[in-house]
């Protein structure tokens, strides 16, 4: 949760629809930064 807070303290929309839908690019793009930092992994044989 900590990280969703860093994208911004507050929604900016007044509505109940428009709430979720920000929230849920908020998500998306912290899904986005998390899986840039995840090293690809292949097995070895």
């Amino acid at each position: 949760m900590n990280c969703v807070k860093l994208l911004g303290q507050r929604l900016s929309t007044r509505g109940f629809d428009r709430q979720v839908a920000e929230f849920q690019v908020r998500v998306a793009v912290l899904n986005g930064f998390i899986a840039l930092g995840i090293p690809a992994t292949e097995a070895v044989r």
